[in-house]
């Protein structure tokens, strides 16, 4: 993908096709202050439908919030007030970092509160902190005027293309956080059609996500302290990734390529392969880090 504004997890950013999939309404819930903003509660459960899905409609802001931070509810409290004024223009989703963290680690999300704004499954903006309210109501009307007529929602235009059951039943597993059910669904269709897009996409996709959050936390550490452990490398890589530290992560491989030979390079230049693949092909980081595993190799 190309990531105009904050990045966002790979395994979240809209390579996959998700227009079709149902919505359906997250529950809503307290934080520990008691102390909720409006909005759609995010959760691992609805994420597909209510932010990636929702975007292809409309523009979707997201507020990443914690009950601790005060200044998180106050811009949870002007950004719910503003999405009510516009009726259905935009949607507000909000992401307790506090008890969804994984969600939060997908956004990358390094301090509360952050606003992500999301169009056709991609970033478009952002912004950290709280802000005021003539600015914020500036940044929202940015948004409108940059996808109108952009996407299926009003003043946009909808898809016209039926659905494929196959891919309608991948959706569906997907959307309701069936890892396993929906990449084995994707691959289906992968095996019977090898050039399909939209499959292609999601088993990279779901695949590394499944791979990349079991690795330990401390990950990148392990590999730091012993940095000819290729299996240690992979891992860190992939957390990184995961983390949206997209260049170290190429660049730790690509210097193990350097000092690899034989069928572990080979296994060290497949893997920072499958990771380029995760992004669009013309994303900045992907040209640098394919041009600098050309000079490591050659």
């Amino acid at each position: 993908m190309t990531r105009p504004g904050p990045r966002i997890s790979p395994a979240l950013a809209g390579a996959v096709d998700l227009s079709a999939l149902k919505q359906r309404p997250a529950p809503s819930g307290e934080g520990a202050s008691g102390a909720t903003p409006g909005g759609v509660e995010v959760t691992e459960a609805n994420l597909e439908a209510e932010v990636l899905v929702r975007s292809t409609e409309v523009p979707v802001v997201v507020l990443l919030w914690s009950p601790r931070s005060d200044a998180s509810i106050q811009l949870g409290d002007a950004l719910g007030a503003l999405a009510a004024a516009d009726g259905s223009r935009w949607a507000f989703a909000t992401i307790n970092v506090d008890t969804t963290p994984r969600v939060a680690q997908m956004f990358g999300v390094q301090a509360v509160p952050t606003v992500v704004a999301l169009a056709a499954g991609r970033p478009i903006s952002s912004f950290e902190g709280m802000q005021p309210p003539d600015q914020l109501r500036r940044w929202i009307d940015s948004l409108l005027d940059a996808v109108a007529g952009k996407l299926g929602g009003p003043g946009g235009e909808a898809p016209e293309d039926e659905v494929d059951p196959r891919v309608e039943q991948a959706r569906s597993l997907l959307d309701a956080g069936d890892f396993d059910g929906a990449l084995a669904a994707y691959q289906a269709i992968l095996d019977a059609e090898p050039n399909h897009d939209e499959a292609t996409g999601a088993v990279r996709q779901i695949a590394f996500l499944q791979r990349a959050t079991t690795h330990p936390q401390n990950a990148v550490a392990l590999a730091d302290a012993a940095p000819d452990d290729i299996e240690a490398a992979f891992a860190a890589a992939d957390v990184e990734v995961l983390q949206q530290q997209i260049a170290p992560a190429f660049a730790r491989l690509t210097a193990l390529v350097k000092r690899t030979a034989g069928d572990d390079r080979t296994r060290v230049r497949t893997r920072l392969i499958e990771l380029f693949e995760l992004f669009d092909p013309a994303d900045p980081e992907v040209i640098a880090g394919r041009r600098n595993l050309a000079n490591a190799l050659y």
